[in-house]
């Protein structure tokens, strides 16, 4: 009864300090693009699509599943964090280009990635 929220919440704190690591190295490329904020969707947005195919398939229990979706992913990465860095870009004079551009990328680019981990996910059952 106790595992799943306990799985989450270990996960969940790894995943925010990840995100924070992440901000911290990469912080500094993200004066026009937030780079750090980007990076961490798009990592959490493979690894969600590759935890997600391998539970499908049996190859990742209940438990890690939870532990890497709910929790890691969950605590790396949030939509919050995605608006807020398009908006602190937005409200930059100058930057709406960039801003829309940041937007776009991050879905695209969220969306490929997580198809990726599908199909990675997809090959890992076939091995």
């Amino acid at each position: 009864m106790w595992a799943p929220p306990i799985v989450v919440f270990l996960g969940g704190g790894l995943g925010a300090v990840t995100r924070e690591f992440l901000m911290l190295v990469l912080g500094r490329y993200s004066s026009a693009f937030p780079v750090d904020i980007f990076a961490a969707n798009v990592l959490a947005s493979f690894l969600l699509g590759l935890v997600f195919g391998l539970h499908q398939a049996r190859r990742a229990s209940d438990h890690v599943a939870l532990l890497v979706s709910t929790g890691f992913c969950g605590g790396m990465s949030t939509f919050s964090t995605f608006i807020f860095g398009a908006f602190s870009e937005m409200t930059r004079p100058g930057q709406l280009g960039l801003s829309l551009l940041y937007i776009f990328a991050s879905i695209v680019v969220g969306y490929s990635v997580t198809w990726l981990g599908l199909r990675t996910a997809a090959q890992l059952r076939r091995a």
